[in-house]
């Protein structure tokens, strides 16, 4: 079973309107409503191509309520654990010629539900893969991911890390099967100014020579790179179409990558179908739909670099 985690989940309320007038009363020409988070999202977009998951994490309140409630819709599998106070939070995500997001702050956890999470995941067995997504919240231990990992290193479970800065550094000791900086991303981890894709592979291969079996970049228009295990190098196009939306892309590509590497066993293929999903929502509202990634798959072109 592929488990993703998520540790301050939303609901993301997207509006666009023609121009935000601060101080003034706005009205909006459209708007959605989203379960978010980067965690449910790679569980979305693995469901949607066929891969069963289940979801941790916490919620709590009537907001989080409905994210369960939304997630089930779907058929998608859920396991959160319920805190007794506090709300999920609300992320409101204005679009107009420039795109303003206001986060909520998400509610505080307790030790206790900490070592539920934990009990939840010893569970885990070296067939299962796991998913840490995203931040960690600032009332949380900064070395959850770490601790996590640690705690489960003598299962040999493959693990895929989503994360910056120091979080992810931090856990390439326990040898993640994957991590997925972007470019920008890459260039604040070691400080430095990326100029070319021969920038990029130097500094992935600095990821992987600190642990990581695979790097995966997102690159945005310049499409996507991959160093592997074996020490290859991959690299994508990117399809043409509109971009509509930037939630949602990297985690798309990376549910994408994990289940061409699943169904197929092949590098080539898990950035052939990271690079379409990550693609087909970046030209989408929202998450992706199947037969729009399907019909991307067959723009994107996989060379060695």
């Amino acid at each position: 079973m592929i488990y993703t985690v998520t540790l301050n989940p939303s609901i993301d309320y997207i509006v666009k309107l023609d121009k935000l007038k601060t101080g003034n009363t706005n009205r909006v020409n459209e708007e959605y409503v989203y379960p978010g988070g980067k965690g449910i999202n790679v569980s979305r977009i693995l469901k949607e191509l066929g891969n069963d998951n289940t979801s941790l994490g916490f919620i709590s309140g009537f907001t989080g309520e409905y994210i369960i409630k939304t997630l089930e819709e779907k058929n998608l599998k859920t396991d959160f654990i319920r805190l007794k106070s506090g709300f999920t939070r609300i992320n409101v995500k204005i679009k107009e010629l420039e795109e303003t997001e206001i986060n909520g702050q998400g509610p505080n956890i307790a030790d206790e539900y900490i070592d539920l999470l934990y009990k939840k995941l010893d569970k885990l067995n070296q067939d299962d893969i796991l998913i840490l997504a995203g931040s960690i919240p600032s009332t949380l231990d900064e070395k959850l991911y770490e601790n996590i990992m640690s705690r489960l290193e003598e299962k040999n479970i493959r693990v895929i890390v989503d994360a910056t800065k120091n979080l992810l550094l931090n856990v390439l000791k326990y040898k993640p099967f994957l991590i997925k900086p972007n470019s920008d991303e890459l260039e604040e981890l070691f400080n430095v100014k990326l100029n070319s894709n021969e920038d990029i592979v130097k500094y992935a291969k600095k990821l992987k020579q600190l642990g990581a079996k695979n790097v995966l970049v997102s690159m945005g228009k310049d499409g996507a790179l991959l160093v592997t295990e074996e020490d290859e190098v991959l690299i994508s196009n990117v399809p043409k179409g509109k971009v509509k939306n930037s939630v949602g892309a990297g985690d798309s590509m990376v549910a994408g990558f994990i289940s061409g590497y699943l169904n197929t066993g092949k590098y080539d293929y898990a950035l052939k179908l990271g690079a379409a999903s990550g693609s087909a929502t970046a030209f989408s509202y929202d998450l992706a739909k199947r037969e729009y990634i399907d019909e991307l798959v067959n723009e994107i072109s996989v060379n060695r670099f």
